[in-house]
């Protein structure tokens, strides 16, 4: 007969809802009538224990309890059985789930699960988010563990223990054996029997070994910069992995790339596995890194020397190929990372997402101008070699030269772009202002009156010298946004804007664009010109180095183009023009990732 324990229970476990913007797992876990220690890898708190068990009949699990594990569980008698302390357990039931402290089950916690009597052996399916190995061992009484070991063929205690040769001697462990809980159950497991008792993935077990704090769950550790697993969200591109060999011999370590599973109802949709990349060797005559695609199939591994060795942790550069990913701002690209041994003894699963990035902000960078047009022209020449007069009495011209020629020192010209935040075009500014508005929200702005003026002390403005000034700032449209690979703009200088053309000069007669009185204003090109340049900027792809794919969220870079043409007086309905080359490269970095140019 089951036995059913009704204490009052002390410790309350608090999970708000929340909607788990993750990838997803099946952990499938084998139960038997009665009292089941399960370690979950999986954390499936994105639902109650009420949808996930209560409210399907099909599931025979009847109380699910979670042990605190900030106390010690100590022994009772002569050393063979755990004591069993209501105050260390929050609880559900499927009878009173309401009343239930115990609502939501998250990873890397061991739970006892109670499966009715009537079902001798029960395969518990639970879907959630891997969640990597996270352990808090106490050497001051019993352990509520499981490991991370293979689903298929996990080892023997004999093996996992005694490459910990420490924990092998003397460690204490005790599993349940199904059916009612009491003397017995959990029953000790003898190192007589560690030679044919596995270490099952998903089953938890209480072990102890006295003034010994333990570092070992498995023949090498891995060791993430972010707890919750690799998460390059809306801007990140690199993230590193430490992996470290726990054995006295050599170690190979593998790491694959999986799909994740479809999102339970109700969680955000999975487009695909996101565009990863794993960085190589440093090539010392450019500085920059090699990489690999890590793609589904195509496995990587690094062979770690014995612990204390030197080579025996290496850092693992994973990067977020940025330039690769499709779809829609926002949309989620997640999968998991694997990493398993040359022993066969372990299986680490690692959630990895991101997040498809806007583009939208300020961008603040350069041009060098690397090469310039030339204006060579040439004469039609007689016999004799001298230049010939035409009907006209000039020279005649067969031809003029534009060949774009190097120059010796690169010309910077200060490029800012706003982009904004879907669709529309990036715009080209001359000057900008970033500080905060009068309700304290950052802003990118047209004009120093949008900002706070008890704050504009720790405002910013950036501004391009070769751009024409204005009082509205208002700026010049790009042909598209910063997400296009090629786009256009056109500055025009009026011929009679003394601000900025450079061919007025205000206190010289022959340069005001006013006649002999100073009265009349002369038409375009009699002393000035208007200024029309048309700026090209296209992208170029990555060059193949590890940092020319995982930048794209915060630098562009490529090609720069500029055409500047002249022009002068109106005749038989044209214009005089004359028109100039330049080319050089360019890179803008983001400064702000601000979606709205406020303007007053």
């Amino acid at each position: 007969m089951r036995k059913t324990y009704t204490f009052a229970v002390l410790l309350t476990l608090c999970l708000g809802i929340h909607s788990v913007q993750a990838q997803w797992l099946t952990q499938s876990i084998a139960l038997k009538a009665g009292w089941n220690a399960v370690y979950l890898h999986v954390d499936s708190s994105y639902a109650t224990l009420q949808d996930l068990v209560g409210s399907d009949p099909n599931i025979p699990i009847s109380e699910v309890w979670r042990w605190n594990t900030t106390s010690t569980m100590q022994f009772v008698g002569d050393d063979q059985t755990p004591a069993f302390d209501a105050n260390q357990w929050a609880s559900w039931s499927r009878s009173a789930p309401d009343s239930s402290l115990l609502q939501r089950l998250t990873g890397n916690t061991a739970y006892l699960i109670c499966v009715y009597t009537n079902v001798p052996t029960y395969t518990w399916n639970i879907k959630g988010k891997p969640v990597p190995p996270s352990y808090h061992w106490t050497s001051a009484g019993m352990n509520f563990i499981g490991f991370s070991t293979v689903p298929t063929g996990p080892p023997t205690f004999y093996d996992f223990l005694l490459k910990a040769p420490d924990l092998y001697s003397n460690a204490q462990i005790y599993q349940y054996t199904g059916g009612d809980m009491g003397a017995g159950n959990p029953a000790a497991v003898s190192m007589y029997a560690w030679r044919t008792a596995t270490v099952k993935r998903g089953q938890a077990f209480w072990m102890c070994k006295t003034n010994y704090f333990n570092t070992y769950f498995g023949p090498f550790e891995v060791d993430l910069s972010n707890a919750k697993g690799v998460d390059y969200a809306n801007t990140l591109s690199v993230r590193s992995v430490r992996l470290r060999n726990l054995t006295s011999t050599n170690l190979t370590v593998t790491l694959n790339v999986a799909a994740s599973e479809t999102p339970p109802a109700g969680q955000t949709n999975i487009v695909c596995v996101p565009p990863l990349l794993v960085r190589g060797a440093l090539n010392a005559s450019n500085l920059t890194y090699a990489c690999a695609s890590l793609v589904v199939g195509s496995p990587r591994s690094w062979t770690l020397k014995a612990k204390g060795l030197a080579g025996s942790e290496v850092e693992v550069v994973l990067g977020l190929n940025r330039s690769a990913m499709t779809g829609q701002v926002g949309d989620l690209q997640a999968g998991v990372l694997s990493f398993t041994d040359s022993l066969g003894f372990t299986k680490v699963d690692v959630p990895v997402s991101a997040n498809v990035a806007s583009s939208a902000g300020l961008w603040v960078g350069s041009a060098a101008i690397t090469h310039v047009g030339e204006y060579l022209t040439t004469f039609v020449r007689n016999a004799d070699g001298n230049p010939m007069v035409g009907t006209n009495g000039q020279y005649q011209v067969s031809g003029t030269t534009t060949n774009l020629g190097a120059v010796s020192s690169a010309f910077p010209l200060r490029l800012i772009v706003h982009n904004p935040a879907a669709g529309g075009s990036a715009v080209l500014l001359q000057r900008v202002f970033c500080g905060v508005d009068n309700n304290t929200n950052s802003v990118v702005a047209t004009s120093e009156d949008v900002l706070s003026r008890t704050s504009i002390k720790d405002a910013r403005r950036i501004s391009a010298s070769h751009l024409p000034w204005s009082v509205v700032n208002s700026g010049w449209n790009f042909s598209g946004n910063l997400d296009q690979t090629n786009i256009v703009v056109t500055v025009t200088t009026d011929y009679d804007d003394p601000a900025s053309n450079p061919f007025i000069h205000g206190f010289h007669p022959d340069h005001d664009n006013l006649d002999a009185t100073f009265k009349t204003k002369l038409p375009q090109g009699a002393e000035s010109y208007t200024l029309q340049r048309t700026l090209v900027l296209t992208s170029t792809p990555p060059t193949g180095d590890f940092d020319s794919y995982v930048s794209k969220s915060k630098t562009l870079s490529g090609d720069y183009d500029e055409t500047i043409q002249l022009l002068g007086t109106e005749r038989n309905g044209g214009t005089d023009t004359r028109e100039f080359h330049v080319h050089g490269i360019f890179r803008l970095n983001r400064i702000t990732d601000i979606p709205t140019l406020t303007r007053p």
